[in-house]
């Protein structure tokens, strides 16, 4: 019985220390070229642009180094949640947010980049738990878009931005957060 817990214990511990070094990496990595690796985009689209999908798309890709997906959403409006990776340049990011204000109604939430692959954009996503992002004001997203930024500018106050709460509200309670990733 003892070698079974033992055997569960070192399981558990190896998962976690596992995904946290992946983590780690997956957020602090050296990032490729674009050209190398492109950056991959998939947006939830308005059901009112349904079939004006291949010139939207053409609007996405206009930055270049980007794979475009675009879904048609099941309801009226996508959701204003947008995630961009540590990995993309600033001037895809801020065309992409562009892009999400003129499609999506807006942009009122950024997802954490611990979540997602580093040259990935979602925009419009419902993907993420609401302990895995942060609402964002008008005035946050306009400095983040100041095209004076460069990539790594960009980078960081995105990473500001997304700071996650320690704790947060569950059933009427003030609970640890347990989506909380570390900053790098």
């Amino acid at each position: 019985m003892s070698s079974r817990w033992f055997l569960t214990i070192f399981v558990w511990v190896f998962g976690v220390v596992f995904s946290w070094v992946s983590l780690s990496e997956a957020i602090t990595s050296k990032c490729s070229s674009v050209e190398d690796k492109p950056v991959k985009v998939e947006a939830w689209m308005s059901k009112q642009y349904e079939k004006s999908l291949r010139q939207i798309r053409s609007e996405f890709s206009a930055m270049g180094n980007t794979r475009v997906t675009l879904w048609v959403y099941p309801t009226k409006n996508p959701s204003k949640i947008v995630a961009i990776g540590s990995c993309v340049p600033a001037y895809i990011g801020r065309h992409m947010l562009r892009k999400a204000i003129e499609y999506s109604g807006g942009v009122s939430s950024l997802v954490h980049q611990g979540f997602f692959s580093s040259n990935w954009i979602g925009i419009g996503t419902s993907l993420f738990a609401e302990s895995s992002f942060r609402p964002v004001t008008k005035d946050q997203l306009t400095k983040l878009m100041d095209t004076s930024l460069d990539t790594k500018k960009f980078q960081a106050t995105y990473r500001q931005l997304t700071m996650q709460q320690k704790k947060i509200k569950a059933f009427g309670l003030l609970l640890d957060n347990p989506k909380l990733l570390e900053n790098p």
